[in-house]
């Protein structure tokens, strides 16, 4: 009994300090009210192989490093090696640059209007001449400056109806139609010196964690490129290359916007408001109908001069499906009859199969194929030749007997996979009666002129609409798998994407607005202990700018259709024939 008294709580004084554990257990302590960026300091004052710690996570929750700490926490830092790191990192960069160009070109406004695949954003100037190379270095100097001063970021909540007075003073109508439909009290606004701007998301506490970073004029346009690095690239700048087709295709996409006067989410959200919603669905949908009609009439035109094989590839969620069934229609319209190769049906047997790090079977590895049955029958099917197809057996993981199939000079094979753009996919196959054509979501509406949406966001909240309607899956599952599903894709289909004879954009400007009915629900569900909270959080968000609109507009052939479900293709197969 005594020696349990011994143990008996004692009364004490407040504690007047709060710790934080990091991830690697050290515990660091400071008095109650101290910012964050303090303990980050004293842990780490010296940056690590991806760069300084940008922001962090405490409880599950995404924070920046102002954030005061007032009770003890754990805490997971955020550098350029993780995925939230690099959303921080590049958001604020947009703040550098903005800051550099207001100090440098007063009244001088900005478009951010894209991402470029290898890492960095397209931007472009309003109401001015491009930018000269002298101009655009003179900005990165001010860029740098500014980057070496480790100016304070300073995040304020700004009342709405003065961040409207703000915004309307300074002429900024793409804010002003996004805000005039907002419905909170607040908007979180950040300053850099004397500029303040909306930004989406989080940022950093200061510019002196922003040391990497490029501007290297466009080589086809009147823009510039805004060059970061990469999660995991360890601060290395991307060599820029470039990309006429996929500047082609931002190009179009541009005109196409002009014509419907459409150019950002609160341009959309005044359509949904105003009901002239059905309408503007129809015209997205007719420009996307001529440009898969004007692609049919090129592959019509080379098919005359001997191609018969397409070939079509693209990332997860981007309409592959259904624009290959789209597109078969078309070609019949010009007596072209498609015949569709299921390449799943060439996979080796199991015990064939090649491994990946972990030791599993890799089966989106090329090696995963029998590239010298699949080569040698697309041969067979150009010559005319009869030929035994397999038939995969996923259960057994056997190849077994098929179909017996001969082609005649008015078929043309269709394939679709994710090996579509590698050349090492028909390297027996003569490349001149090969067309290639890649697809995915390359544009999306933009939040506004500082804040764009990833087109990885668009279709990721794709997919997550399909695997609940169509495969009973949760937003949970969904995201789950989407760290492996883009591997993969950086893998297996972006390397190759420059391969293409035409690319294209699967993205419909009004598809969010009918996505978001959909997906909140799913979102919501995931729960705050989840590790995909953060993203289920942030996604939300996103949605939260943009008017829902009701899935009726969407023509039953639509693209769209194939995520939200109810399309005329869906049971469609064109191209099939068996010989008795």
């Amino acid at each position: 009994m005594v020696n349990q008294l011994q143990h008996l709580p004692e009364p004490t004084s407040p504690r007047q300090d709060a710790r934080v554990t990091l991830a690697d257990g050290r515990v660091f302590s400071a008095p109650i009210g101290t910012p964050l960026r303090d303990y980050i300091q004293a842990a780490y004052p010296e940056p690590g192989a991806d760069g300084w710690v940008v922001a962090a996570i405490i409880n599950n929750e995404l924070h920046e490093l102002t954030q005061t700490v007032h009770h003890d926490v754990t805490v997971a830092p955020l550098t350029l090696g993780e995925s939230e790191g690099e959303r921080v990192y590049r958001q604020s960069l947009v703040l550098l640059l903005i800051t550099a160009v207001a100090e440098l070109f007063p009244g001088i406004k900005i478009n951010v209007n894209h991402s470029i695949p290898i890492g960095g954003f397209y931007c472009s100037v309003v109401g001015r001449e491009p930018f000269t190379t002298d101009e655009l270095k003179r900005i990165m100097a001010r860029m740098r400056a500014i980057a070496q001063e480790d100016a304070a970021i300073v995040r304020t909540e700004m009342p709405m109806d003065k961040a409207i007075a703000y915004f309307e003073a300074r002429r900024e109508d793409d804010k002003l139609r996004l805000l005039r439909s907002r419905k909170r009290d607040c908007l979180t606004v950040y300053q850099l010196h004397d500029t303040v701007e909306y930004l989406f998301g989080h940022l950093t506490a200061s510019t002196g964690a922003l040391k990497y970073f490029d501007l290297i004029a466009a080589s086809r346009s009147d823009g510039f490129i805004l060059l970061f690095p990469r999660t995991g690239d360890h601060g290395r700048l991307p060599d820029y290359r470039e990309s006429r087709k996929l500047e082609d295709v931002f190009l179009r996409t541009r005109k196409w916007l002009d014509v419907m006067q459409i150019e950002d989410i609160g341009r959309l959200n005044q359509a949904i408001a105003e009901k002239r919603i059905r309408e503007e669905v129809l015209i997205a949908e007719a420009l996307q109908t001529r440009y898969i009609a004007e692609i049919a009439a090129m592959i019509a035109e080379r098919h005359a001069a001997g191609v018969r094989l397409v070939l079509i590839a693209g990332p997860s969620s981007a309409g592959k499906t259904t624009f290959s069934k789209r597109l078969a229609v078309q070609l019949m319209a010009y007596g072209i009859r498609p015949f569709t190769l299921e390449m799943d049906n060439y996979y080796v047997d199991r015990d064939l199969t090649p491994r990946d790090d972990t030791g599993a079977y890799d089966f989106e590895a090329l090696n995963a194929l029998n590239l010298e049955r699949l080569n040698g029958d697309v041969l067979k099917f150009m010559q005319r030749v009869q030929v035994q197809m397999p038939r995969y057996d996923f259960k057994l993981g056997k190849s077994l007997p098929g179909d017996t199939v001969r082609l005649t000079d008015d078929h043309i094979i269709v394939a679709e996979g994710i090996h579509g753009l590698n050349p090492g996919l028909m390297a027996g196959v003569p490349q001149e009666r090969i067309v290639r054509i890649y697809v995915s979501a390359l544009t999306t509406l933009n939040i506004d002129r500082h804040n764009r949406v990833p087109t990885t966001d668009v279709r990721l909240l794709r997919r997550m609409v399909r695997d609940s309607t169509q495969r009973g899956h949760s937003a949970q599952e969904t995201l789950d798998r989407w760290e492996s599903v883009q591997r993969g894709e950086k893998r297996n289909i972006f390397p190759y994407q420059e391969n293409a004879d035409v690319m294209f954009n699967s993205s419909l400007f009004y598809e969010l607005a009918v996505l978001r009915p959909y997906a909140e629900p799913l979102l919501r569900q995931i729960e705050h202990t989840s590790p995909r909270y953060i993203e289920a959080k942030r996604l939300l968000a996103l949605l939260s700018w943009i008017r829902p609109a009701k899935a009726k507009y969407v023509p039953s052939d639509s693209l769209l259709r194939e995520f939200i479900g109810g399309s005329i293709l869906e049971t469609y197969t064109p191209g099939t024939m068996k010989l008795p």
